[in-house]
Parts: structure tokens; C-alpha cells; sequence
């Protein structure tokens, strides 16, 4: 049985998309069949951040009505056992009905090993549908005062949703101003209240590998894409390092 992982955040910008690419990934690459899901209605980019901008991909919606068979997905020209659905651009996430989406979810966990959701920005109808059926629910932020105080609002709603259990991605962090604040691992996971699943780097190469077309973890080995080989091998059950601030 497969898991399902919503990638979501409380605030747009915290690079949530890339993140969700990367991890889906690097899943791959250590041999899980994995499929990501552009959850983000209207307003799609999942496919650039994973190289498929060129490839025909089917909404999930299409999918979830019984349109397409769930083995009509895109698969990744590249990289093995690596799938992905879009978002529809002409309904709303109001507009998905959550029972199809729900069946649809149980489907995917008999086919594959992990399905991430990527989430729309922010807390209102999408990330409610995301976050209700998932499994597990990252939470992805920064580092800065504002964005772990959105953080931890996500964690209270998460939990009034009576959703699966979560944890926190902190993303984009910059060592040098990290160092400077004296802010430690300790102080974000007591400001926000989850446990910790990875600490990712601010890198240039994130934004050079979508530039390219090419995925984050096929583009570069270090930095942030080393960060997101660790945080998927910690979501196998595999211990690995943090990245050292």
C-alpha cells in the first residue's frame, strides 16, 4: 500500500513546487514507483519544475471521473518509474468532488509507492483537499519570523482538520544569515510545532535546472538537490544527516 504525501504551505513563494518535484525525484531515482500530482487548479506549474512543460499530461480531475484510466498518466521520458497528472485550468478546487477524488487516492496508493500532492499556496479549499486524505503532510516554510508564524497557523488548521500527522520542510535557508540571527533547529520546530523532515539550502541551481526543463535532482548533486535525496530517503525510513548550518 502506497503512500500519499501533501506538500502544502501557508503563504506562496516558499518554493513548495520545487520542492515537491525534487523529492518526487529523487523517490524515483532510488527506485519507488512515484507519481506527483499538480494540485494547484487554474494555476498549474508542477510540470516545469519536473521537465515535462513539452510532454501532454492529463488532469487529474479527467482521471478521477473515470475519463482516463489511471495508467494514461504522464510518464517521465526520462527518468523511470516516475509519473504525473496536472491540474485542470478551467474548474476550481470547490469544484472537485471530493468522494471521486477520495476513490481516486485509494487507486493510486494500490499502484504506487508515493503520490505527492502538491498543494495550492495558501489555506483555503485546495489545501483542505489535499491535506484531509493524505498520509503524511509536509509542510514547507522559510526560516524568517513571518513565515514560521504562517507555519505554525498551517500546523493549528491541520490539526483542527483532524489531518494525518505532519512535518516541516524549511526551505531557502541562508547559512550566513541563519548563523547571524543565532536562530537554531531547536527554536523552529518549538515556534511552528512540528518535527523536522529536512532543511534545505538556498541554491541557484534550483532555479537553473527549471530554466532548463530539466529536474533538480538530473541537474545538480549538491546543495539543495543533496538536501532532497536525504529528506526522500528519510521519508523510505532511511536515517541520513541534516544539512549542517
Amino acid at each position: 500500500m502506497g503512500q500519499v504525501l501533501a506538500v502544502v504551505s501557508g503563504k506562496g513563494g516558499t518554493g513548495k513546487t520545487s520542492l515537491c518535484a525534487a523529492i518526487a525525484t529523487c523517490l524515483a531515482q532510488a527506485g519507488k514507483r512515484v507519481l506527483a500530482v499538480d494540485m494547484d487548479v487554474g494555476l498549474r506549474n508542477l510540470d516545469l519544475a519536473l521537465g515535462l512543460a513539452e510532454e501532454p499530461s492529463l488532469p487529474f480531475t479527467a482521471v478521477m471521473r473515470g475519463e482516463y484510466p489511471l495508467s494514461r498518466a504522464t510518464a517521465h521520458p526520462d527518468i523511470p518509474d516516475l509519473f504525473f497528472l496536472t491540474a485542470p485550468v478551467t474548474e476550481s478546487p470547490e469544484s472537485v468532488d471530493r468522494e471521486q477524488f477520495f476513490r481516486l487516492l485509494e487507486e493510486i496508493r494500490q499502484e504506487f509507492d508515493f503520490c505527492l500532492l502538491d498543494a495550492p499556496a495558501g489555506v483555503g479549499a485546495g489545501f483542505a483537499l489535499c491535506a484531509a486524505p493524505a498520509d503524511l503532510v509536509l509542510v514547507v516554510t522559510y526560516s524568517d519570523p513571518a513565515s514560521l508564524r504562517d507555519g505554525a497557523r498551517t500546523a493549528q488548521l491541520l490539526e483542527s482538520l483532524s489531518a494525518a500527522p505532519a512535518k516541516l520542510i524549511v526551505n531557502r535557508i541562508k547559512r550566513r544569515i541563519f548563523r547571524r540571527t543565532s536562530l537554531t533547529v531547536d527554536d523552529i520546530m518549538d515556534t511552528v510545532g512540528l518535527p523536522l523532515l529536512g532543511l534545505v539550502p538556498e541554491d541557484e541551481a534550483v532555479v537553473l535546472a527549471a530554466a532548463a526543463g530539466v529536474p533538480l535532482a538530473c541537474y545538480s548533486h549538491k546543495g539543495a538537490a543533496l538536501a532532497c535525496r536525504h529528506i526522500a530517503f528519510r521519508l523510505m525510513g532511511v536515517r541520513q544527516p541534516f544539512v549542517r548550518l
